[in-house]
């Protein structure tokens, strides 16, 4: 089996103006894109780790944890170095996973158990990835920005997770 090469540039990034509902679903198009025909998960998810921070304004964080067991376990990312192991329940990644439920924290500072990854975030998007019924990860998001992340952001993340569910 022969390996598959793409083009080397690519470039998603939607207009400045491009109201949200438009540019989400130019991300989940690209994100499509990129994984279509490529098996391998991890492949898949840094790619989509890249593609996010190379599409959202003011994030400092962008990536996945992986569900390993009983507990969520560092997958591809873009940012400073993160919290390798999160137990479910604990924290906004943790939290998501085990309740299978969007978390969308204004001000990391007020939410109860937050875990400090790093110092200048201020406020988290965190979407399961959820396959036949089960989260196998999330998609978290970070901003050094208080309340960076509206409606908008959560329903565009949900897309891109519902529709790379079965390609990581």
């Amino acid at each position: 089996m022969g390996a598959r090469y793409m083009p080397a540039m690519f470039d998603f990034r939607p207009a400045a103006d491009t109201p949200k509902p438009e540019a989400y679903r130019q991300l989940v198009d690209a994100a499509e894109a990129l994984t279509a025909g490529e098996p391998d998960g991890v492949a898949n998810m840094a790619n989509m780790a890249a593609l996010l921070w190379d599409f959202l304004p003011e994030i400092n964080w962008a990536g996945f944890y992986r569900v390993v067991e009983d507990e969520l376990v560092l997958g591809p990312f873009m940012g400073r170095p993160a919290c390798i192991r999160i137990p479910m329940g604990q924290g906004v990644c943790g939290t998501a996973a085990k309740d299978a439920a969007t978390q969308l924290v204004e001000d990391v500072h007020a939410f109860p158990g937050h875990i400090a990854c790093d110092a200048v975030t201020s406020s988290e998007l965190v979407v399961p990835v959820v396959r036949d019924g089960t989260v196998i990860a999330v998609i978290d998001l970070d901003s050094p920005a208080k309340a960076r992340f509206d409606a908008e952001d959560a329903a565009g993340i949900e897309a891109l997770a519902a529709a790379i569910a079965k390609r990581i």
